[in-house]
């Protein structure tokens, strides 16, 4: 019955969506993708490109290899204790065919170099075994963070597209802007020798087609057409191997293009038989580059702005033309199975836009708002003051962030989203641990996966343990919205999952600290906002000391808020009241143990400071990034420059007394503004019991019509919650009120007839 007009324009709205690679959002396989990555950058870097064998017709999980063979104490140990086969069994190939014989050939090519690159090795010859494989090796395009990043997708192509990243086709490979005979004069030139003219047409191009000869399966590819010429006599003795120390075999020494360093090919590990392809590193400038910390993983913005009709058009379009049928009648079943299945693969790319966190307070909400554009019917009018529409939600009287003053986007006011089939929000929970809301407005549903809130730490503990490589060098990951985890994965250890397809017109509220993830099952619309009833208070704080353990910035000042409702005692909710006394009590006991902390450290100058009036990245904790209200100290030495009372210590390396405590309320104050808050409490349980007392009284002590009167009029001035006391006490006084009305027509008439 509840059916809100649906109060955007069509045509005006327009956002940029982020786009998403289904398989790097999942963390397990984006932990294989990364080590993928860094495999492909450890190759190209000498020259090589990175092809992925086939074992038994499938392609061989190089991640799982390094792995398992790491698990049974490294190469060395796993030749000397002949346990290839164990590991080829489990990595779930059938036992027989010489399996494990392949696959120690493949790690002893593709993984072994790598391993002693990273454990620091530096002279060891390899010797590289002959082996043909039946099934032709796949090239590695990799994914590396840039790359995730620089999807630019075409006007004529879809943004959302299918392509298999181990094409068995011949594929381009990625050379530098510079022509390979420009590259190779630059290194003859330091070389002293001239450039030798190009024998084959085709490598003057940007791009060179993989030869249709069968290479060695998972051997790095290198150009076995070019070799380097003689250097002149007169430039011998510039150039010596700096791993041996000799200058012969010139025609073997090769010039790092990262800093000139000459190294025999047979003295490198591995040592190289050919010359590489494309520009060459050292073991030094290799460690450089492959040492860099990894850049944060996240969502890159589309080229495209959209309309929603455009967007529709094109999530349309991807949905019917990958299921081939059109979009209604395909089974939610079917696309929560290949959704899935998309997200664990690293062979099959799918690429998809969504549009989140569109600012509802730019372009307007779906909901009708008074003063607004959009113009509601009179039988419509219902719906401008529903406490359901998610703009008044926020800032009822019973939530507790209606004294919040700042407008928070996404908290206070509500966030919109435009999905497409397979677009995803990941594993999360809403900032300061507070509810959310999500309202469907129209079309296809939106799958959910929800954890409860006590199952929280169980959750992020199961996503460490299973994708442990991502929080090292992300400890906050799952605060950026970036990653999810199979359900099934997470309840296999233990962590309760629910799930449910949200349909247009249909409400999901999330509750505090209950992780929630999903994805649309096609193109639809939805909005979202938060808000805060009085039993969050206590999780509230909770929060925030969580994040000063993870030094996070909040969203807002939780004990300014506290001190703000408890300026409005007079006026609040009486419920809402007796929580926040009790919120502020806690509050109080925690500044005065700190600020006698200070004083025993030698703290001795104070001073009064408004820290409201301070924008909140001007009143953060420098150690801790906490928002500070009640109280911060400083330094003259660092100006501008703040941390809380729990980071006092940390603050500079001068002795404390110089240190100047900024305080908002002294004690004395806090101690009367929780009073007013207990009184505006008991106020009502006086209230109550007068009212009980009233209602309950005997024959010869009943309570005259006008007090009952009077306890209706107070309870509307102190504004006491509509609950079943005083509702029953209306319908006493009414029925008492006419009572005394029937009463005085009857004395009136016998006067009439005296």
């Amino acid at each position: 019955d509840w059916q809100p007009p649906f109060a955007c324009d069509v045509d005006k709205l327009h956002f940029t969506p982020r786009i998403q690679r289904l398989n790097e959002l999942e963390a397990q396989t984006r932990v294989k993708l990364n080590f993928l990555d860094q495999i492909a950058k450890f190759w190209e870097l000498q020259g090589c490109t990175l092809k992925i064998p086939h074992v038994e017709r499938k392609i061989l999980d190089l991640f799982q290899l390094n792995r398992l063979v790491a698990e049974e104490g490294g190469f060395d140990v796993v030749c000397k204790e002949r346990k290839w086969t164990k590991i080829a069994t489990r990595m779930g190939f059938a036992p027989g065919k010489a399996v494990g014989s392949h696959i120690r050939a493949h790690y002893e090519r593709i993984l072994y170099p790598y391993n002693l690159f990273q454990s620091g090795a530096s002279l060891l010859c390899l010797q590289k075994p002959e082996l043909t494989s039946d099934t032709k090796d796949k090239e590695y395009k990799p994914h590396d963070i840039p790359q995730r990043q620089s999807v630019q997708p075409s006007e004529t192509c879809p943004p959302a597209r299918r392509a298999k990243r181990l094409s068995s086709e011949a594929t381009n490979i990625k050379t530098e802007s510079d022509s390979p005979e420009a590259r190779i004069h630059n290194l003859r030139r330091r070389m002293g020798c001239a450039p030798p003219k190009c024998d084959n047409e085709r490598e003057m191009h940007s791009t060179v087609k993989l030869p249709e000869k069968r290479e060695q399966p998972g051997e790095p590819e290198k150009d076995k057409s070019k070799a380097r010429s003689k250097k002149p006599t007169n430039a011998v003795d510039l150039y010596v191997c700096l791993l041996c120390g000799s200058g012969n075999d010139e025609d073997r020494l090769l010039l790092c293009d990262g800093c000139d360093d000459s190294y025999h090919t047979f003295c490198l590990i591995p040592p190289l038989h050919d010359v590489p392809k494309g520009d060459w590193r050292c073991p030094q400038c290799l460690a450089q580059e492959c040492n860099k910390p990894q850049e944060a993983f996240g969502f890159e913005q589309a080229a495209r702005d959209y309309t929603l009709r455009t967007f529709g058009e094109m999530a349309d379009a991807f949905k019917s033309d990958y299921f081939n049928m059109p979009v209604h009648m395909v089974p939610t079943e079917l696309v929560e199975k290949e959704f899935w299945r998309l997200v664990s693969t690293i062979e099959e790319d799918v690429t998809v836009e969504y549009g989140a966190d569109i600012a509802s307070k730019e372009f307007g909400s779906g909901f009708p708002v008074r003063g607004g554009k959009f113009k509601v019917r009179p039988e419509e009018e219902e719906y401008l003051d529903s406490g359901w529409n998610l703009n008044n939600m926020p800032v009822m009287e019973q939530s507790v962030l209606a004294h919040i003053t700042a407008d928070i986007c996404g908290m206070k006011l509500p966030w919109l989203y435009v999905g497409m089939c397979f677009s995803s929000f990941c594993w999360h929970i809403e900032d300061h641990w507070s509810y959310s809301i999500n309202y469907l407005h129209w079309g296809e549903p939106k799958t959910w996966y929800g954890a409860p809130g006590y199952a929280a730490e169980q959750l992020e503990d199961v996503m460490k343990k299973l994708a442990p490589e991502l929080f090292e060098s992300q400890p906050d990951l799952l605060h950026q919205l970036v990653t999810i985890m199979n359900p099934n994965t997470l309840m296999a250890h233990g962590v309760p999952v629910y799930r449910t397809n949200q349909c247009a017109g249909e409400f999901v509220i999330t509750f505090p600290r209950a992780y929630h993830s999903g994805f649309n099952q096609g193109f639809n619309f939805a909005e979202a906002v938060n808000f805060c009833t009085v039993d969050w208070l206590p999780l509230g704080r909770q929060c925030v000391e969580h994040y000063r353990l993870l030094n996070r910035y909040c969203v807002f000042s939780h004990d300014e808020m506290i001190c703000k409702m408890a300026s409005k005692a007079d006026v609040l909710d009486v419920v809402v009241a007796s929580m926040v006394q009790k919120d502020m009590a806690i509050m109080i006991e925690d500044e005065k143990r700190l600020r006698e902390k200070v004083d025993k450290l030698g703290g001795t100058e104070s001073e009064r400071v408004s820290f409201e009036l301070f924008p909140d990245d001007e009143r953060q904790c420098w150690k801790c990034k906490t928002t500070c209200f009640m109280s911060a100290v400083s330094c003259p030495c660092k100006p501008g420059l703040l941390v809380c009372l729990y980071h006092v210590e940390d603050l500079c390396s001068c002795p404390i007394h110089k240190y100047k405590l900024g305080y908002r309320y002294t004690l004395e104050e806090l101690y009367p503004m929780m009073n007013a808050l207990k009184m505006r409490a008991e106020s009502y349980n006086q209230w109550a019991s007068n009212v009980n007392e009233a209602l309950e009284a005997k024959i010869n002590n009943k309570k005259s019509l006008i007090s009952f009167k009077a306890l209706i009029e107070e309870s509307e001035l102190k504004k006491f919650p509509d609950n079943d006391l005083l509702r029953h006490l209306r319908l006493v006084t009414q029925d008492a009120d006419k009572c005394a009305s029937v009463a005085q027509q009857l004395l009136n008439g016998k006067r009439q007839t005296r």
